[in-house]
């Protein structure tokens, strides 16, 4: 394939969404079957690195654990499959990826929280989820970030190639 191949019909984009927030959706019940209450993997048999620099980086300040060292890579490797399969690769399908990826996690997180018997919308504050460190007006920091990230990339994978 050359050239930019990514549907860029409102209509296609609006279908990519709605598949990445039904995933999402899915994904957030596993993990609520999986961690219960305990969110961040706090009671799961698995290693934790609680504290270091780089965590503060690139982790947010929360702990790496195990679990999430190997959810992260897997869920990015069902995102990339689509392409792997059709033998695609552009810089802009890549970008719809990350987009897409970055979009699944919000999501999904904020759904582990609404969806949870043990949480609820009431308890997402900053008081009852010490692991979402830092916080900007109703939302962890990570959720703005990435939101503002995400709609970058995706505009940038929706640009017509020049010629």
């Amino acid at each position: 394939m050359s050239g930019n191949t990514l549907p860029r019909h409102p209509a296609a984009i609006a279908l990519t969404l709605a598949g990445v927030l039904l995933l999402a959706y899915f994904f957030a019940n596993v993990e609520i079957q999986i961690e219960g209450g305990a969110g961040w993997a706090a009671n799961l048999p698995t290693w934790r690195i609680e504290k270091h620099w780089l965590l503060d980086i690139f982790w947010g300040g929360r702990p790496m654990t195990g679990y999430h060292a190997w959810v992260f890579p897997c869920v990015a490797l069902f995102f990339h499959f689509p392409l792997a399969f059709m033998g695609h690769f552009s810089w802009r399908a890549e970008a719809r990826v990350i987009a897409c990826i970055q979009i699944f996690w919000i999501a999904e997180d904020f759904l582990w929280f609404i969806l949870n018997p043990a949480f609820g919308l009431e308890k997402f504050t900053p008081q009852n989820v010490p692991w979402h460190i830092h916080w900007w007006g109703p939302m962890p920091t990570d959720y703005w970030t990435f939101l503002g990230a995400a709609l970058i990339l995706f505009v940038f994978s929706c640009w017509p190639e020049k010629r």
